[in-house]
Parts: C-alpha cells; structure tokens; sequence
C-alpha cells in the first residue's frame, strides 16, 4: 500500500520574512509564504508539501483538525500480510 499526503490546516503562529513557524496540535513546523497574499499570525492556513497553499477560516480549520483526529482513533494498522 502507498503513502498519501494530507495537507493539513495549521495555525501561523510567527511570520520571518516569507517562511512561518505552522502549529498543528502542538507540533510546530515551518512553511513558505510565498504563495499567499498578506498572511497573518492568527491566521489558519492549509499546508502542502511544505508551502501554505489557501487561507482557511477558523471553524472550517478546527473541525477538519477534529474530523483528523477522529478518524485517527478509528484507524488500526494492517499487520504486515494483511
């Protein structure tokens, strides 16, 4: 079975230059900006591959956050064989 990539919604939690330190549920990473327009700290964005690719609003980002985790919990793993 392959992997999948999510992009995930994050919260800005500090600006330097074009790249932002991302928060998802206490895990922190660093994304570019380049391809927003006037990116905030505060603000929700959706994060791929490294970059913030679209500006998300807040209700939509934590019930996605919370769908994430949901299904998270749901998951078990295919032992190998399977």
């Amino acid at each position: 079975m392959g992997t999948m990539c999510l992009a995930v919604p994050s919260k800005i939690v500090k600006i330097e230059d074009n790249m932002a330190t991302v928060d998802v549920g206490g895990v922190q990473r660093t994304a570019s900006l380049l391809l927003l327009e006037a990116p905030k700290v505060g603000d929700y964005v959706i994060v791929h591959a490294g970059f913030a690719i679209n500006n998300i609003n807040e209700e939509d980002a934590l019930e996605t956050l919370r769908l994430i985790r949901e299904a998270s919990l749901t998951f078990e793993p295919r032992k190998h064989g399977d």
